[in-house]
């Protein structure tokens, strides 16, 4: 039985308490890798518990699970952060608006209000124990629309604009489009890495793009679910089972990160495109078949 708590009338599901440490850990690691990469860490974490026989974590593990992203993600691009910050508070210091980091920095903050706002709407619906929004075939379907796209964008992209010719429309397009990541099998990193290339930038520099973009989103989307758990009454066992899968995803998450920028300097992305198709479908079939619960 799903473990849950009622939260301003909607419900939680706490079921990851219930795997304990290993698993989680080991879904922990899951996260991280899946991630950061784009191939979606929803639809992983949908398909690895179902094939071991282990119950669905939830949506709110998953989204507290991002967290760890954060602490990779800040790491790995500490001197950019620091760079286009220092930039944009002198820009300001001086009224200089027009300068590029600044308009950088403003598309990035930007770019996250369309994922603000769809989280609210869709909050309810992917907290809630058995969402249909995290249905093996949502996921399935997303995974095989995100394949096809991405391999459009890679065919169309021209590749020709690397991170200084980025823009403040660019945080804004990127932005919506990291706001259907919500929809489970999506991606956050498919769908702006996707977006990017359809935008003419070079494959590291719509990774490296999509990762910056990312940090306002996974900073809401973890403070929002650290909050529900502290209101679902989560007890200490709880929290030290959630950290020690945010220790193990941080960890995998930072080799995600470096991994898939050295991967995109000399190759294309149709790896993550056949990968994504065939996992839409392994879904699909499992789920008419019923060897996937």
């Amino acid at each position: 039985m799903l473990l849950t708590a009622i939260v301003s009338s909607e419900a939680v599901d706490l079921g990851f308490v219930q795997l304990g440490y290993l698993k989680v850990i080991f879904l922990g690691i899951v996260q991280g890798i899946t991630e950061l990469l784009p191939i979606s860490s929803t639809a992983h974490l949908r398909i690895v518990p179902s094939l071991l026989g282990w119950q669905d974590p939830g949506s709110v593990f998953s989204a507290a699970m991002q967290l760890a992203s954060l602490g990779a993600v800040l790491a790995y691009f500490w001197q950019d952060i620091k760079s286009l910050a220092g930039s944009s508070i002198r820009a300001i210091a001086h009224q200089d608006y027009q300068s590029k980091p600044f308009r950088l920095t403003l598309g990035l903050v930007i770019g996250t209000i369309p994922i603000g706002i769809a989280g609210l709407l869709l909050k309810k619906t992917l907290n809630a124990p058995n969402s249909p929004l995290r249905s093996l075939v949502v996921i399935g379907c997303a995974s095989i629309v995100m394949a096809l796209l991405l391999a459009i964008a890679e065919l169309r992209g021209k590749r020709e604009r690397n991170f200084e010719k980025l823009t403040f429309l660019d945080g804004l397009w990127v932005g919506i489009a990291q706001a259907f990541a919500l929809i489970p099998g999506v991606s956050r990193s498919g769908s702006t890495l996707t977006a990017g290339l359809f935008l003419n930038m070079e494959r590291e520099t719509a990774a490296r793009f999509s990762f910056l973009l990312g940090l306002p989103a996974i900073i809401l989307a973890g403070a929002v679910e650290l909050h529900a758990l502290s209101k679902a009454g989560l007890d200490l066992n709880g929290w030290l089972i959630l950290g020690a899968g945010l220790t193990s995803a941080s960890i995998s998450a930072f080799l995600a990160i470096f991994g898939l920028l050295r991967y995109l300097e000399k190759r294309s992305t149709w790896f993550f495109v056949w990968y994504r198709l065939v996992m839409g479908l392994f879904l699909l079939i499992g789920s008419v078949i019923g060897f996937l619960r």
